[in-house]
């Protein structure tokens, strides 16, 4: 951000915030967002997505009223991918989505980087794999700005759009009436799920609503946190409404 550049994610704990928060405090950076852009998601993230679309941009396919599902956000990093002269994977397991982003990105013709991490932390192999098949290996800003091209991509939003288009198209609904809507469990709560979760998930599948019942959380907050595990790709979704953690 500090030399001009944009940066662009997708808003969700974690690197992302971090990135938005690093860029907000000396440039621009742009947001993907998966839900509406009135259903700030996680909750606990309705200010930063303010501030940040204060002096840059909120983007959202989705329309006003649509809640966090786990369908939107592939479709949410085909955007990033869209608008980003490269990518940078931070971290990744193995079926994380920052590989789906990474995917994208390569068929965009963006650059493609990754920061290497321990082999024996699950959570780096998927930026590891990236750098073995060819991604340009990170270690400071200096290695990703080295890459760039020169100028902007063409016609950056109508490839964004148009890589979006490929997704199964759903149709058109009009906004969610709010006073319908479950309320969005805390941060705080949904950190208490995923603390509980650790506990109870194993490699054997269990069913969410038995999850729901021995987890002292709200079934909100649990399911919340599933999400948030499904999109890091440490869970895997089974027949019969059954989750099991995933095989490393």
């Amino acid at each position: 951000a500090e030399a001009g550049i944009v940066v662009v994610s997708g808003l969700a704990r974690g690197i992302d915030a971090a990135a938005h928060q690093g860029a907000l405090a000396c440039g621009v950076t742009v947001a993907a967002v998966a839900t509406g852009l009135d259903r700030p998601y996680p909750p606990e993230h309705a200010d930063l997505q303010a501030r940040i679309g204060a002096t840059g941009a909120v983007v959202a396919e989705a329309p006003l009223g649509t809640a966090a599902l786990p369908r939107l956000f592939p479709r949410r990093n085909r955007i990033i991918a869209g608008l980003a002269l490269g990518v940078v994977v931070v971290e990744a397991a193995p079926r994380s989505g920052s590989l789906i982003t990474a995917r994208l990105a390569l068929e965009a013709g963006r650059e493609l980087f990754a920061v290497p991490g321990s082999p024996l932390d699950p959570r780096a192999r998927g930026a590891n794999d990236l750098i073995r098949q060819g991604a340009h290996l990170v270690e400071s800003a200096e290695d990703i700005l080295a890459h760039l091209p020169a100028g902007p991509p063409a016609e950056p939003l109508r490839l964004a759009l148009a890589l979006a288009a490929e997704a199964d198209d759903e149709p058109a609904r009009e906004p969610h009436d709010e006073m319908t809507d479950p309320p969005e469990p805390p941060g705080d709560e949904v950190a208490a799920a995923l603390a509980a979760l650790a506990t109870l998930l194993s490699p054997a599948p269990v069913t969410v609503d038995e999850l729901i019942r021995r987890c002292p959380c709200s079934a909100p907050a649990v399911s919340a946190a599933l999400l948030e595990l499904d999109l890091e790709g440490r869970i895997e979704r089974l027949p019969g409404n059954r989750v099991a953690l995933a095989s490393r």
